[in-house]
């Protein structure tokens, strides 16, 4: 079996992420005598640090994690709308969307105080232990990646003409394994650890600092920042609504997650505030249709035209209903009906051996479902930064953020996807060293949808770890940045895994597809129906068998989509395993 590089295998730790600085100070951590719990905050906040174009301190961060003899939970670090972040405040600027950019699309940052509570609640480290990694990358300089250096260098007009903190901050654009640091961040982490060290216990000092960056300096420079009035996608200068009064009055929350039980596992996901149980749904819709397609590791078949095919018309079915019926909303918040077998056979029944181009939502307990009015969506103006990360300039987009899965050898598991606050995603905050996210992107400015715009709702995010606890016990952390790809790559991963009976690394290795046939949770929201993005490696002839059933078939590189990693502990064995993903070589996986 073909593998890019070895799954990893041993009894100590592992960690795995979508940068090998992290991945390392996260083994480091593990090394020194901490948990996957003191590890994966290690990693994340490095992640901020040498990932500045995938996520930052100002992003957002949901979380799946498993004590041992626990069942796993969520710790949602999705901040909500600012309380001035109304439909009539965006309707009064003229606005008919959310900017993709710049200060008035900024929902409550809940990255950096999700990971300080998880080092509360779960680790058995002080702040100061587990931000030295971060501040040391951030202060004597790491060597930038290449795609970091090119996303600086095409910002780089930009930032000079309207973003001119973020221009101080990133400029002039590094070279590629050049030493970047960012000396202001540095202040701001070595700040909150200073403000922690004046506690007695190591909670009080996770509170301390949570009180630091939520009620402190942190949320005033935000305050005082958010008034300057900064270019953002929609072509004006606006002033963000955000306040210190947000940050003090947000925490994150510990949920409990949706799942499905299927065949000899039961995997978990996010509920509906994010885009995660469209996995589930996906799966639950294909489960009668699988082993005649695909058959099992004794007899797999593979991913040919037949099994895309099949995964694509599901997902699309899934995603329709995320367009529908995903949001923060109270009154749409019971997603059990997705699940239910009555309402997944209509959903199955819909599909046939022609692509479809259309976008068709079910009728969910009983109420009619509705989608946005997507004759408001417009392209942002040239030459504007906009969207996701990854962003061209004409409006499209590749999904990126950060993944990683933490194990350690006591069998406590953590699957994360940090992401937001990117460098060209808003003006960097002088005093702080980092820029705001932009989920509210994601909402919408008309009333009464799951996922409209409401002063203090989280905003539908795609961020969607996995986790999967199988019948004896093994227990498996997995998932992918890539926006509105994130449950589909990840999908290819967890059949190549169960039915094809690969190893970790072999499944993320796999060659993979997508579809674009969903309204894009990203500036300028517009779907694609009938796209099927699938890498080179797939052949002409099932290439044009995808063409023949009526799909759009655009091909990418052959090493070009996906960013998994994934993780595992087996406590029958005691055995730890991992991979990550090759493309990019970025993405490394370590453990012992």
């Amino acid at each position: 079996m073909f593998t890019t590089r070895p799954e990893l295998a041993g009894t100590f730790g592992m960690v795995t992420s979508t940068h090998w600085l992290a991945s390392q100070s996260g083994m480091a951590v593990l090394e020194a005598g901490g948990n996957a719990f003191d590890a994966a905050v290690a990693t994340g906040f490095v992640l901020q640090v040498v990932e500045p174009h995938l996520n930052g301190p100002g992003g957002d961060l949901p979380l799946i994690l498993k004590r041992v003899d626990h069942e796993p939970e969520v710790l949602c670090g999705q901040g909500g709308a600012p309380a001035g972040a109304t439909i009539e405040h965006f309707r009064d600027l003229g606005l008919a969307t959310v900017p993709g950019t710049g200060l008035l699309a900024a929902a409550v940052p809940g990255s950096s105080v999700a990971w300080l509570t998880l080092l509360r609640d779960h680790g058995t480290m002080w702040p100061a232990d587990i931000l030295k990694y971060a501040i040391h990358y951030a202060e004597s300089g790491h060597p930038v990646v290449e795609r970091v250096a090119a996303l600086i260098s095409k910002m780089a007009d930009y930032f000079r003409t309207y973003w001119p903190t973020s221009a101080q901050t990133w400029l002039p654009a590094p070279r590629p394994g050049q030493l970047q640091t960012n000396p202001v961040l540095a202040r701001t982490y070595s700040r909150l650890v200073q403000e922690s060290q004046r506690a007695d216990t190591r909670e009080a000092a996770c509170d301390r600092a949570i009180r630091a960056w939520s009620e402190g300096f942190v949320a005033e420079a935000i305050d005082a920042f958010a008034k300057r009035p900064m270019m953002d996608s929609s072509g004006t200068e606006h002033t963000g609504v955000i306040t210190g009064s947000d940050l003090a009055n947000w925490r994150p929350s510990y949920e409990q997650p949706m799942s499905l039980s299927w065949r000899d596992n039961t995997i978990y996901k996010a509920a509906g505030w994010a885009q995660s149980p469209v996995f589930l749904e996906t799966l639950a819709i294909m489960d009668p249709l699988l082993d005649a397609r695909f058959g099992s590791d004794k007899n797999w078949k593979g991913f040919g035209a037949d099994q895309i095919h099949l995964v694509v018309e599901a997902q699309k079915l899934a995603f329709a209903d995320r367009d529908a019926w995903f949001g923060d909303a109270p009154d749409h918040q019971d997603l059990a009906g997705l699940l239910d077998p009555a309402y997944l056979a209509s959903r199955r029944s819909l599909i046939s051996e022609t692509a479809s181009l259309d976008l068709r939502p079910g009728r969910l307990n009983g109420l009619d479902p509705r989608l946005p009015d997507l004759s408001v969506v417009t392209a942002p103006v040239e030459d504007a930064s906009s969207g996701e990360p990854t962003v061209q300039r004409d409006g499209r987009t590749k999904g990126d953020t950060c993944h990683m899965d933490v194990v350690d050898r006591w069998g406590n598991v953590v699957s994360a996807t940090p992401s937001g606050g990117w460098l060209h995603s808003s003006p960097t905050v002088p005093d702080l060293g980092f820029c705001l996210g932009t989920r509210l992107q994601m909402v919408w400015l008309e009333p009464g949808l799951p996922s409209s715009l409401v002063p203090g709702r989280r905003p539908r995010t795609t961020l969607s770890p996995g986790m999967a606890v199988a019948q004896d016990g093994t227990v498996t952390g997995f998932g992918t940045p890539g926006g509105d790809q994130q449950d589909q790559w990840a999908m290819v991963f967890w059949l190549a895994h169960t039915l094809g009976g690969m190893n970790l690394q072999a499944a993320i290795d796999q060659p993979t597809f997508n579809i674009k046939s969903m309204i894009s949770s990203f500036e300028p929201r517009v779907p694609e129906p009938g796209v099927v993005e699938v890498e080179g490696r797939f052949g002409a002839d099932v290439i044009a068998d995808l063409q023949r059933r009526g799909h759009t078939v655009t091909v990418t590189g052959d090493w070009s989509l996906s960013r998994m990693t994934a993780a595992s502990y087996d406590p029958n064995t005691g055995v730890l395993k991992a991979g990550a993903n090759p493309r990019g070589m970025q993405g490394y996986a370590v453990g012992r």
